[in-house]
């Protein structure tokens, strides 16, 4: 059989030409696809920068059809609904893009984390700390413990929160003992509960270990044990936490005078309460000294001659009002409604101030009801803030 080879001078050059209009070809449709996801992925940056949420979301869902095996988009898309309170459909990207085989370890990781925040978000406890328990060993496992941490706050189950903060301070991440010294209260609370004081009284002494300086476990120790009569084991608890304790020594004096009277330790208790006011001057704490001087047979300055002292020291409407309610006016008739004005105008400033967000309440919180932040109440009144 011959063999013509003018039929392979003739097919290269065809075979060239089909190659080349083949390479043309991928290289539009190529260039097409790369110029819509840019396209669509700077539009939704836009609206975001324009804080236009719902046409960047829009947009990014664009992209994500373009080309959906990007991991970025799929990413910035969870986060804004997350943003915009749709839980379900954050939920529904991470938990898509966990699907995916091609996903690589770093990007699963990101995406297991970004689950569990979607849950959290969602209040979904459970299912968060299920999420949360996966990011052992990852790069995100300080931040996933924090979020566990918080997570059984809110769930108020103490022992699991205690042993997430052991953890936490084993890693160097921080020191939480008086977080923990608060967790072993709030379980003494929950045995008070449940009348199961030598329970709680166990907690409290562990409480006071695991955090000495902490003024809440010697005041609730104290508390305890003057409800079961030991007055003298009371006062003692709470001389300590003012000495331990000395800037919470408004939280202490009140109570610390009442316990001073009960078992016989009004002088040198008037002795210490004084020495602080003198180093800080607070009217919680001037209301014990006044408290103890009224106890007292030799003659002392009443209680208007301590208010009156407190004035020349600090600005206080609340110390001037209490000041009034003993003095005799020059129109003696008005002096109900005047009283009665001056209470109603000092009423916010008895109350506390959650330093962290703001929130005020009559009584003090170790916990903010508002932030759940520990600790950010100060023991002064917002007046003396």
């Amino acid at each position: 059989m011959n063999f013509d080879l003018s039929w392979i001078l003739l097919g290269l050059p065809l075979a060239f030409v089909a190659g080349w209009l083949a390479s043309r070809l991928d290289l539009r449709q190529l260039r097409f696809e790369n110029r819509q996801a840019p396209k669509a992925y700077f539009k939704g940056l836009n609206f975001l920068l324009n804080e236009q949420q719902d046409q960047a979301i829009d947009a990014f869902i664009e992209a994500v059809q373009n080309d959906p095996d990007t991991s970025e988009l799929h990413f910035a898309l969870g986060n804004l609904f997350r943003r915009r309170g749709e839980y379900e459909r954050a939920v529904r990207v991470h938990e898509h893009l966990l699907s995916r085989g091609d996903l690589n370890q770093a990007d699963h990781q990101r995406a297991q984390h970004a689950l569990a925040l979607d849950y959290l978000k969602a209040g979904l406890l459970d299912r968060a700390e299920t999420a949360l328990l996966k990011l052992e060993g990852t790069p995100f496992e300080a931040q996933a413990r924090l979020a566990l941490l918080a997570n059984y706050e809110r769930s108020r189950d103490w022992p699991q929160a205690a042993l997430v903060a052991q953890k936490l301070t084993a890693a160097s991440q921080g020191n939480f003992d008086t977080r923990l010294a608060h967790y072993l209260c709030e379980q003494a609370d929950a045995c008070l509960s449940r009348q199961d004081s030598a329970q709680a009284l166990a907690l409290l002494h562990q409480a006071i270990a695991t955090a000495p300086e902490a003024p809440r476990p010697r005041i609730d120790l104290a508390q305890l044990l003057a409800s079961q009569g030991n007055v003298r084991e009371a006062y003692a608890a709470l001389e300590l936490a003012l000495q331990t304790s000395a800037s919470a020594a408004p939280l202490i004096a009140i109570a610390l005078a009442k316990l001073a009277i009960e078992s016989g330790h009004t002088a040198q208790t008037l002795i210490l309460l004084k020495n602080h006011y003198e180093a800080t001057p607070s009217l919680d704490v001037l209301d014990a000294i006044v408290a103890l001087e009224a106890t007292l047979t030799t003659p002392a300055p009443t209680a208007r001659d301590w208010y009156v002292r407190h004035l020349e020291r600090e600005p206080s409407l609340v110390a001037a009002a209490k000041w009034i309610a003993g003095e005799k006016l020059e129109h003696e008739q008005f002096h109900p409604q005047v009283q009665r004005a001056l209470d109603h105008a000092v009423k916010p400033l008895v109350r506390y101030r959650c330093a962290a967000c703001g929130f005020e309440a009559k009584q003090h919180f170790w916990q903010c009801p508002g932030c759940q932040a520990w600790d950010s109440y100060p023991a002064r009144r917002v007046e003396e803030l």
